[in-house]
């Protein structure tokens, strides 16, 4: 197998792994050479090395074998380099890291403690900010200042595409330009759980401990995945209260907020909810149609002369509203295509190219969205929303999230009633039947009912 053989075998990894995967394991390896059915690569740190050995050496050993290469397995090591010799660098692997290598140059840090790689995309210059991300993105502002820590922990919070791992890339970047001196650390809590589990089985604890201890700004991505991993959690506990207690950063971000993981021990919920906890809510559309205008920008530098004809942008903010990956890869792959076949960006073209995307983006309501919008309509809290009370100035809203939830979504009865502090489903049998009498009896509550329902449709 030859670099150029590796280079095929990249692409096509890439479509197997994913984007993110391929990015984060994939793309920092460096080909050396193969021999004896052993395909060599350099890596930037053991850690690396040993996550993609466990992860992804088995596909890469597959691909190779069906791309018709005598590879029977893959063997890690980091790079020894030669000061003398630099032009020799890529002739030998180490089998254990050179002391005087340096750091990954956003950690600061020594290489056997180096995070997940940053992408260089996420900056605070490429996040749109609109009403429903606007705390946070303070939030992470401030915190990147790397001035005196003012709120411990940041955790940011909210479903898929919403700009949570942006915005924690966006605050390493902000510290490795202002702050050169603070050690900080990126890394998922997958990573933070094999490298725990690492040391447990290397015996060496209290050099985890000790690394982990040093940092100036620990950043842990989708949290939820320690939850009902006991003995991760308790490291993370230990490691968390020792990083607090020297008034060190910790940011934090989950798919939900701390007492929703399921799994997760209720000290370690109190401790997550003792900093300041924000929602990054779903995006409207007038910040989808943001992230698009400056997206199409950067698309037309990549195709000059391509035409988008005028309401195309319009059409895909209102039309995928989910998830802003997957409209930024809708926009990608619609220029992509236009440029392929020679044709102008039009009505029709979008809509052939990008129809299992369309399909796939149907509006679809959620219970949450619907508490919400409920309790900003009634100017009433959330948690009075869900909660025990039974006070008519909560009873009646809550009626109606529950009647809004029966017939804008799929949930059961049983499954609204959990959503609504753990109600039983005749509870909620009862509301949706109340709000049914109502809407005949009581005209406002049939307009409220009317322009919840437009609204949340829209």
């Amino acid at each position: 197998m030859t670099l150029d053989d590796w280079g095929q075998l990249q692409d096509i990894l890439r479509a197997s792994v994913g984007k993110n995967n391929y990015t984060n394991w994939i793309g920092p390896l460096s080909f050396v050479g193969a021999k004896n059915g052993v395909a060599s690569f350099s890596v930037p740190t053991n850690f690396l090395g040993n996550y993609v050995s466990q992860n992804f050496g088995d596909m890469i050993v597959y691909q190779a074998q069906q791309a018709g290469h005598d590879i029977q397995r893959v063997h890690f090591a980091v790079l020894k380099a030669n000061p003398a010799d630099t032009s020799k660098q890529h002739a030998a692997i180490a089998p254990k890291p050179d002391t005087h290598t340096p750091a990954q140059k956003f950690s600061r840090i020594p290489d056997s403690l180096a995070g997940a790689p940053l992408d260089k995309r996420f900056t605070f210059d490429t996040f749109v900010v609109g009403k429903p991300n606007e705390l946070a993105h303070a939030a992470a502002r401030r915190v990147a200042e790397g001035g005196p820590v003012t709120f411990n922990p940041l955790f940011l919070y909210g479903g898929v595409g919403l700009g949570k791992t942006h915005l924690m890339h966006a605050i390493a970047h902000e510290l490795q330009s202002a702050r050169p001196d603070l050690k900080v650390l990126y890394l998922s809590a997958e990573q933070f759980m094999y490298r725990f589990v690492q040391a447990l089985r290397e015996r060496k604890m209290m050099d985890f401990k000790s690394l982990f201890r040093a940092v100036d700004v620990l950043m842990v991505d989708d949290v939820q995945f320690i939850g009902g991993k006991d003995s991760t959690q308790e490291e993370f506990f230990h490691t968390f209260n020792a990083l607090v207690d020297q008034n060190k950063q910790i940011i934090i971000s989950a798919d939900r907020a701390p007492g929703e993981i399921k799994g997760l021990e209720d000290r370690i919920k109190s401790r997550l909810q003792c900093g300041l906890v924000v929602d990054l809510h779903p995006t409207d559309y007038e910040l989808r149609l943001g992230i698009l205008q400056s997206k199409v920008e950067i698309q037309k530098a990549q195709y000059p002369g391509l035409h988008i004809d005028e309401g195309i942008i319009e059409f895909l903010a209102h039309r995928i509203s989910t998830n802003v990956r997957v409209l930024e890869g809708a926009l990608t792959r619609l220029f992509a295509f236009a440029s392929l076949v020679g044709r102008e960006i039009t009505m029709d073209l979008t809509v052939d190219c990008l129809s299992d995307v369309l399909r796939a983006s149907e509006r679809k309501i959620t219970v949450e969205e619907i508490q919400r919008r409920v309790s900003e309509h009634y100017n009433i809290r959330l948690s009075e929303l869900i909660g025990p009370k039974r006070v008519r100035n909560f009873a009646r809203p809550r009626q109606v999230a529950m009647y809004l939830c029966k017939q804008l979504t799929s949930r059961s009865l049983p499954e609204i009633g959990r959503r609504f502090g753990g109600r039983d489903h005749t509870t909620v049998m009862h509301g949706v039947k109340r709000i049914e009498e109502l809407k005949i009896q009581d005209g406002q509550i049939a307009e409220d009912i009317e322009m919840l329902r437009r609204a949340l449709e829209e």
